[in-house]
């Protein structure tokens, strides 16, 4: 069985300090194989937002994989946000472009869907480019029987969701990783967990949102995923903070493709 923890959103000078102790504890006490947060570890991007990020990430179990949000990248600063927008994520937490970790039959692979600066208003909107879907379908090997692909932004909408993520280039590259026969595609950006099938291929790449742990609900209670595998099936559960303790408040179960 493996077990991977998906946290997201929480948000560093935002966080929901209670909700955020207990799942730190959670993680400490829980045999869990890789730590994944889909983005969004800061408020602003402040370098004292990303230094108590990293302080937390530090204490962590490892291993954990981290790709950034939107939230990563300077609020304040028009030239630091076009000239580096992921510089302050790079010096603190690692790789912006791309996070990935491989272990007995599992391959993860982060890609970035935030952008510091775009042709349009709303600049917290995700985008993926064909070469990033391209690069990302790509690196997967043969012999990788559980393909997982980290992103901020849910490339295709959660139906019903509190909000829109419109990823410029989402549809295609799901397509792309739907044709690479990802099983999982991460994300957060909403503040809900979710599980939702890519149409095409066998139906069995799964878009994973999760939610938050910080203060900025979106009418649900702060929370994160614990996703488990084995040979025959992969169960999500949303685990929600009742103020007290966390609490399955969904579990999904998906039949895995058979191995080729």
């Amino acid at each position: 069985m493996f077990r991977i923890a998906h946290l997201s959103d929480i948000h560093f000078g935002d966080e929901n300090p209670a909700a955020l102790n207990a799942a730190t504890n959670w993680l400490g006490k829980e045999a869990i194989d890789l730590i994944v947060i889909s983005g969004d570890l800061t408020r602003y991007a402040t370098l004292a937002e990303f230094q108590a990020a990293a302080a937390w990430l530090a204490g962590l179990p490892d291993p954990w994989l981290v790709t950034p949000g939107n939230h990563d990248t300077p609020y304040v600063g028009l030239l630091e946000r076009a000239i580096a927008p992921f510089g302050r994520f790079e010096k603190f937490i690692g790789p912006a472009a791309a996070q990935s970790w491989r272990g007995a039959g599992v391959a993860v692979r982060g890609v970035n869907t935030a952008r510091g600066l775009q042709l349009r208003l709303n600049w917290s909107k995700g985008a993926i480019s064909q070469r990033q879907a391209r690069e990302t379908a790509d690196w997967f090997q043969a012999d990788d029987t559980l393909r997982i692909v980290v992103a901020h932004h849910p490339l295709i909408e959660m139906i019903g969701g509190p909000m829109s993520a419109r990823v410029r280039g989402g549809t295609r590259a799901a397509g792309r990783l739907v044709d690479a026969k990802v099983d999982l595609v991460l994300s957060g950006h909403v503040h809900a967990p979710f599980v939702w099938p890519y149409p095409g291929g066998d139906g069995k790449t799964y878009a994973v949102g999760a939610g938050t742990l910080s203060v900025r609900e979106r009418g649900v209670s702060p929370g994160f995923n614990l996703i488990e595998a084995d040979a025959h099936q992969i169960r999500i559960t949303a685990l929600g903070w009742s103020g007290a303790a966390y609490a399955p408040s969904r579990t999904w179960a998906i039949d895995r493709r058979e191995s080729a």
